[in-house]
């Protein structure tokens, strides 16, 4: 796997820049479709690439939770924020804990598979995961279809006394491909000091029907469900309920 800083050595950044609260809204759709999809009761969730837990801390009071990561500073976060969800170290393409879930989560961490192979080792760890009827939930970032080339996103969050301007720009060297490059920018004010830092993140990106023709294929019948994200980012949520093998 790439080496992102903001998941690493300036993970502390991380509920700055992208705090807890801004989750709440985003998370009421996730929690429709398991209600939706799987009725009334504590259900067994399992989510893949949980990062820093802010999704998940809105779902834990109803939900019962474990959840995956390949960043162990990311992990420690989210331990802190829900600390009554059963966290573990590990790759979500090839994680296996031995036992069945009721519905397998995926955020935007699935922005760091790559290409076809490593989704699909991704949607076959999901599916080992669930039972016959289980659902699975999976929000990439962004889409082939609607992806705009050399779009430049700024903002800025302050909290705890450190505040931070980020700036992204979004790239597609080469469009045969299936990644982008996001290049980032986060100017810190912290202690009366400031500094700043370089970050880049490489994405994945895949068309609407590779994901539905993926899906499929590992035995999902897919659905598509609009979220409210912006400019492009977050605006999709793919529903996938197993069929029996």
């Amino acid at each position: 796997m790439q080496h992102v800083r903001l998941y690493n050595e300036l993970a502390h950044l991380w509920p700055v820049i992208s705090p807890p609260e801004d989750y709440a809204g985003e998370a009421g759709h996730w929690r429709q479709a398991i209600r939706d999809n799987l009725g009334s009761g504590r259900h067994h969730l399992l989510e893949l690439g949980v990062g820093g837990g802010h999704n998940l801390s809105h779902l834990t009071s109803e939900f019962q939770a474990t959840a995956v990561d390949i960043s162990p500073q990311m992990l420690d976060l989210s331990r802190q924020l829900n600390p009554t969800v059963d966290h573990h170290l590990d790759d979500m393409r090839t994680v296996r804990l031995d036992r069945k879930f009721d519905a397998v989560l995926i955020h935007d961490a699935i922005a760091y598979m790559l290409t076809e192979d490593d989704l699909r080792a991704t949607l076959t760890t999901a599916k080992v995961h669930l039972s016959y009827g289980g659902l699975l939930l999976v929000a990439p970032d962004l889409v082939r279809d609607e992806f705009t080339d050399g779009v430049v996103l700024r903002w800025s969050s302050k909290k705890d006394g450190i505040e931070v301007e980020i700036e992204e720009r979004i790239s597609d060297p080469d469009p045969s491909d299936t990644v982008v490059e996001s290049l980032y920018t986060y100017t810190i004010r912290e202690g009366g000091t400031e500094r700043v830092e370089r970050d880049t993140h490489i994405s994945g990106l895949f068309s609407i029907a590779t994901w539905t023709r993926l899906f499929e294929e590992a035995s999902f019948e897919v659905e598509r469900i609009p979220l409210p994200g912006y400019q492009g980012y977050g605006e999709h949520l793919f529903r996938g309920i197993l069929r029996q093998r």
